[in-house]
């Protein structure tokens, strides 16, 4: 993995600019910061109308975070942190989006940022060692570097069944909710998902509706959140303890301050395992079972205990014996797909006219003008909604034609899963950088301290490249080799490749099976990262 210094190219007409950043949300804002601030002249192109990324599209109704407001912000400014006060324990998503508003604002951000503007291609010009950039108005555009800030989770997944399109009624898809308020009062509605956004929007609409039926493919695990309103004192407490806070996120594996586990669960008693588990439940953090022990995510065995815990808190809160069950996974470990925060979702099942299809046993056949056909009949609905999640860390990056050396796109280079260098370039496209992107630590962890990261160790290469007159940058291929066989080689010593998921890629079809992201941890990353670049960027060759 040693660096390449190659010999200098012949003088290449100047960029128009020195970089574009594809995504307004919490990477691309930051990056924008951090690139102005080397004097760059940068421009972000974002397709939604508004700045804020995930949190400007997901705006169904209980969209929340699953990582707690106050870790789950920015740390760069220490004046951001004292200033902005959030107001619950878990927020949602109105309150985020206002929160990435006033950081756009703040930082004079938005007069670099083109909004509804979707880049659809960027081709590497070899001589001129530029990328060349169109747009889906039309406007094309040349930058030394592109930085994709588009979002591990922003692709969104449609059903792959036969008739979809042709529901006669209203549609709506959980990460394109409509901007206008969605009147649903009386209406029969069908969820298809139940994901973390089926888990949250499913409360939500049992309350206001005539009738919800909700279609599930595989039930999911969902923590209890206890969200609440957070008061004067706490905010208080952290503002005045934040730099000493922020610091430890850096540190820590998952980006969240929380006390790591030191033992088995199978090396303590049953009464001990469930006193630590009831903890967990109680703690409402995302983190609080899965961090009970240690061996939860790489043995079958110890992850079974925690598994068989959260099925009996489901059977004690579902009413119906059947419902229940039907509720309870049993066919994977707790944790290996994402779980999710509980805002009331099992409880919806025991309101009257909410019921529930088992798509295992009825599987569906088609969407109809009037509703939904499985297998034993045709249920019919005034309105559906489809909670079916993402193409997730890479169909972003694939959904631009994203064209390298000797012509070879990104989606023929990754068709058998991705492959780059600690997930940041890829070998045969020079300065193109991915946030928070596949085969790093990314949707693992807290992202606002994976994204820092990644943003601040782009932002040190460029000056590095600049400050020494060089203009270019690439994954060495034998690095990538390494890199994305450690990645295979670290997951494949846990419990997560087995399961068919989003993490996996299975929950699109035709999508090669590998796991997408870095169990290493944060802290083992970021040490990496870190060292590769005070190695003269080991591993990458620039000229």
């Amino acid at each position: 993995m040693d660096t390449r210094t190659t010999p200098a190219a012949p003088a290449a007409p100047a960029a128009s600019l020195d970089a574009v950043v594809v995504g307004a949300g919490l990477s691309g804002l930051y990056q924008l910061h951090r690139l102005r601030e080397l004097g760059m002249r940068t421009r972000v192109f974002e397709a939604g109308d508004d700045v804020g990324g995930t949190w400007y599209w997901n705006r169904y109704p209980g969209a929340r975070c699953d990582i707690e407001s106050m870790s789950y912000s920015y740390s760069f400014s220490p004046e951001l942190d004292q200033e902005w006060v959030w107001s619950e324990k878990y927020a949602g998503q109105p309150e985020i989006l206002r929160y990435l508003r006033h950081v756009a604002d703040r930082f004079g951000l938005r007069e670099d940022i083109t909004l509804g503007t979707r880049v659809t291609r960027a081709v590497y010009d070899e001589d001129g060692r530029v990328w060349r950039i169109t747009t889906d108005t039309g406007e094309s555009v040349t930058a030394r570097f592109l930085v994709m800030a588009s979002g591990s989770n922003s692709a969104p997944k449609t059903p792959d069944v036969p008739g979809f399109g042709s529901f006669a009624g209203p549609t709506y898809h959980t990460a394109r909710w409509p901007r206008e308020d969605v009147d649903l009062t009386g209406l029969r509605v069908a969820v298809i998902g139940t994901g973390s956004s089926g888990v949250q929007i499913i409360p939500e609409l049992a309350g206001r509706v005539a009738g919800l039926t909700v279609f599930q493919r595989t039930p999911a695990y969902a923590l209890p959140a206890f969200n609440r309103p957070l008061s004067a004192a706490e905010v208080a407490e952290r503002k005045a303890g934040y730099p000493e806070f922020r610091r430890a996120q850096r540190r820590s594996k998952g980006g969240s301050v929380v006390e790591l586990p030191t033992r088995s669960a199978l090396e303590v008693t049953p009464a001990e395992r469930t006193a630590t588990y009831e903890a967990g439940w109680q703690s409402g953090l995302l983190s609080g079972l899965l961090r009970s022990y240690t061996d939860l995510l790489v043995d079958a065995e110890a992850n079974e205990t925690a598994a068989e815990f959260v099925r009996g808190k489901i059977a004690s809160i579902v009413a119906d014996e059947e419902t229940a069950e039907r509720l309870t996974p049993r066919t994977f470990p707790f944790g290996t797909k994402r779980p999710c925060l509980d805002s009331g979702y099992y409880a919806a099942y025991n309101r009257p006219g909410v019921s529930l299809v088992d798509l295992s046993a009825t599987p569906i056949e088609e969407i109809t003008p009037k509703g939904v056909r499985t297998s034993d009949r045709e249920h019919l609905f005034d309105a559906m909604v489809f909670a079916t999640g993402f193409d997730a860390l890479t169909g972003a990056l694939t959904a631009v034609e994203i064209v390298g050396r000797g012509g070879v796109t990104l989606r023929e280079k990754w068709a058998d899963g991705p492959r780059s260098c600690l997930g940041l370039l890829t070998a045969g496209f020079p300065n193109l950088f991915t946030v928070a992107g596949p085969l790093s630590p990314s949707v693992l962890t807290n992202m606002v301290v994976s994204i820092e990261q990644h943003v601040e160790w782009i932002t040190d290469c460029v000056a590095h490249l600049r400050d020494r007159g060089l203009t270019q940058i690439e994954a060495d291929p034998a690095a990538e080799d390494a890199w994305t066989a450690h990645v295979a080689e670290l997951a494949d010593q846990t419990l997560y490749p087995a399961v068919a998921s989003w993490y996996t890629g299975a929950n699109v079809p035709g999508k090669a099976r590998v796991f997408l992201a870095y169990v290493g941890g944060a802290d083992r990353y970021r040490a990496e990262c870190d060292a590769v670049a005070r190695d003269g960027y080991r591993g990458f060759a620039l000229s």
